[in-house]
C-alpha cells in the first residue's frame, strides 16, 4: 500500500512537473521557424510563479462561482491525467479509472470556466464561454467515437484504461495498424480544439473578437490566473498522454521505470513537435469553419471505427 501510494505521488508531482514545457517548446519551435529567438521553454514556469506572487482583483458582481472556478478546473485537469500512467508500472487511479470517467472530469471543469466567464457580467467573458461550450459540443462526439472503437476492441470490450493498457502492453506490435493511424489523426485534432490551440483558437492573441478561451479568463488575475493556466497544460497532457501511451503503446513493459519515463517523454516531444509545425503552418480559422474541422475530426474517428469491424 504504501509503495503504490509513493508511485501515485512521484507521478503527480511527476506531471505537474512537466506539464507547461510542452507549451513552451511549441512556443519555442514556432519562433525559430519564424527565425525569431523567441522566449525560453522555461517560460511558462516563470509566468505561474510570476502570477502567484501577484494580488487578485475581484469583480464586484461575482459570486462564489468566480472564485471557486479556478481550483475546480485544476483539479479536474489533474485528476483526469492521474487516471493515466505515465508507465506501465505508475497506475494513478487504477481501481476506477475509465476513459469515460477522464471525459466527465474535464467536462466539469470546462462548466464550471464557462459559469465563472458569465459570472463577473463581462460582455467578453459571455462570449468566450458561449464559444468555449460551442467548440466543446463540436469536438466531443468525436471523442466519444475515439473512446469507443478503442473499448470495441473484441480482446477489451471495455473502456477501463488499465484493460487497454494490459492489452496495449501485450499487443504493441500494432502501433501502425491502420485503426491506430485513424484514431491518432483524430485525437490530434481533438486535442488541438480541446487546448484552444491554433487553427481552432489562438492563446496568444490580443484580439477580444477572436478569442474563445482566453475571453473566459479576462477578468482573471493572480493565483486564480496560475491555477488556470496550470489546469489548462495539464489538460493539454491527459490528450498528449492518451495518443503517447493508448495510440502509440511503446515503452509501457519497461522494467527500468526511468527509462520508461524517458520513452514517455521522448513521445510526448514527437507529437508537441508535431503540433508545433501545425501551428506554424496554418492560421486560425474564422468561428463559422469550426464545425467544418470537427467535421473531418469525426469523419476519420468514423473511419476507425469502421475499420475495427471490417479490417479485424
Amino acid at each position: 500500500m504504501l509503495v503504490s501510494l509513493l508511485k501515485f505521488l512521484f507521478q503527480m508531482f511527476f506531471i505537474l512537473l512537466i506539464a507547461p514545457i510542452f507549451t513552451g517548446v511549441i512556443r519555442k519551435i514556432k519562433a525559430k521557424i519564424q527565425h525569431k529567438i523567441g522566449a525560453s521553454i522555461f517560460q511558462p514556469y516563470y509566468d505561474l510563479i510570476k502570477l502567484l506572487k501577484k494580488d487578485l482583483v475581484i469583480s464586484s458582481t461575482s459570486s462564489w462561482i468566480y472564485n471557486v472556478a479556478p481550483y475546480v478546473y485544476f483539479i479536474t485537469s489533474l485528476a483526469a491525467v492521474m487516471c493515466l500512467p505515465a508507465v506501465y508500472q505508475l497506475k494513478g487511479f487504477s481501481f476506477y479509472s475509465d476513459l469515460l470517467v477522464i471525459v466527465y472530469l474535464l467536462v466539469a471543469g470546462r462548466i464550471f470556466m464557462a459559469l465563472a466567464g458569465l459570472d463577473t457580467g463581462s460582455t467578453f467573458g459571455g462570449m468566450g464561454s458561449s464559444r468555449e461550450l460551442l467548440v466543446s459540443a463540436l469536438v466531443e462526439p468525436a471523442l466519444f467515437l475515439i473512446i469507443i472503437t478503442v473499448g470495441a476492441n473484441p480482446e477489451i470490450t471495455s473502456t477501463s484504461v488499465f484493460s487497454i493498457y494490459d492489452y496495449s502492453v501485450k499487443n504493441s506490435s500494432g502501433i501502425f495498424s491502420t485503426i491506430n493511424i485513424l484514431l491518432f489523426a483524430a485525437m490530434l485534432m481533438v486535442m488541438i480544439a480541446e487546448s484552444s490551440r491554433i487553427p481552432v483558437d489562438d492563446p496568444s492573441t490580443h484580439l477580444e473578437l477572436t478569442m474563445v478561451h482566453e475571453a473566459m479568463t479576462l477578468e482573471y488575475s493572480g493565483r486564480h490566473l496560475a491555477f488556470i493556466e496550470m489546469g489548462t497544460y495539464i489538460k493539454q497532457l491527459v490528450f498528449m498522454t492518451f495518443m503517447a501511451n493508448i495510440l502509440l503503446p511503446v515503452g509501457l513493459n519497461m522494467e527500468n521505470v526511468l527509462v520508461g519515463l524517458g520513452i514517455y517523454l521522448l513521445k510526448l516531444v514527437i507529437i508537441t513537435l508535431l503540433v508545433g509545425f501545425i501551428e506554424i503552418n496554418t492560421v486560425k480559422f474564422r468561428l463559422f469553419s469550426l464545425p467544418n474541422y470537427a467535421a473531418i475530426a469525426l469523419i476519420i474517428a468514423v473511419l476507425g471505427f469502421l475499420t475495427r469491424f471490417v479490417l479485424r
